[in-house]
């Protein structure tokens, strides 16, 4: 599968002070620096260490770093938005803290950080290790990174192909297919062209195996998503929704299929949507 260099937001933003809390008070009292960024330049951010996270408390700020080979470096963009925040941890467990905010004019591209600016660690001491742990039982961080990943995706204008079906001006689409980390991501779309609303009873995502020989049948394997992300419980009259279904990565072989089963509730606008493997086996 093709590698997905996008990112997201990892953790919600009250992690930002859940780590300081774990410093000394000098350090949590600590004046951060700001960063400028727009979204016509790269500017680049160079660490003592290789980075193996880097968050960002809004959508308008983007900050790219290699997540599958940890590297030095990162970028920063913005859009034009209020001001946030960008936390990164390197691969020794430094903490780095700064405000960002968007500059339509930028004086510096590159950043040099040197351990120093380093407003701690994020291994807790000893006497903040019972608060550090209670609090992050508190907080689903998996199913934010999740959300955070699905808004991202509902923003882009990617297509992987064409994928659709369509049955009495009810049009079903898959627009993308995408691979991040050990989940697969599919951003669905349903269209009513129609003069009347659309109820929608379920959508389900299976697995169909055909099976050769002499008595040729089909098999489905229904697959649970992590997360349904938007998705509608009903779609009014010329209105068009846009929602993604989350799952846990598969592969599938050359006798294999994904179907989607979109089903109205008290009524019979049915559809069913075929996915090759072809678009399962090399996602964006």
């Amino acid at each position: 599968m093709k590698n997905y260099m996008i990112i997201s937001a990892l953790l919600i933003c009250m992690f930002v002070p859940q780590l300081c809390s774990a410093q000394d008070s000098m350090q949590a009292s600590q004046v951060l620096d700001t960063i400028y960024a727009n979204d016509t330049k790269n500017v680049a951010l160079f660490f003592p260490e290789p980075i193996r996270q880097g968050i960002t408390g809004s959508e308008n700020f983007v900050f790219t770093y290699n997540r599958e080979n940890e590297q030095y470096f990162g970028l920063l963009q913005a859009k034009p938005g209020k001001e946030s925040n960008l936390l990164v941890i390197n691969r020794n467990g430094s903490v780095f803290s700064y405000i960002v905010k968007y500059k339509a004019k930028l004086s510096k591209l590159n950043y040099f950080i040197p351990i120093s600016s380093s407003i701690g660690n994020e291994k807790p001491k000893v006497k903040d290790s019972i608060y550090i742990e209670t609090a992050e039982k508190s907080v689903d961080y998996g199913k934010y990174y999740y959300e955070k990943f699905c808004s991202y995706l509902l923003d882009r204008n990617q297509r992987i192909g064409r994928i659709k079906n369509e049955t009495e001006d009810i049009v079903l689409s898959v627009e993308n297919i995408v691979f991040d980390k050990e989940e697969l991501y599919f951003v669905i779309q349903i269209e009513n062209t129609s003069s009347l609303d659309y109820d929608l009873n379920f959508l389900k995502l299976s697995i169909e195996t055909r099976q050769k020989g002499k008595r040729k049948s089909l098999q489905r394997l229904y697959k649970e998503p992590i997360l349904k992300y938007n998705l509608p419980s009903k779609i009014r009259e010329n209105e068009t929704v846009r929602f993604v279904y989350v799952m846990s990565k598969f592969s599938l072989s050359n006798n294999r299929r994904v179907i989607l089963e979109l089903n109205e509730k008290d009524g019979e606008r049915n559809i069913e949507l075929k996915i090759s493997h072809r678009f399962i086996n090399n996602p964006n």
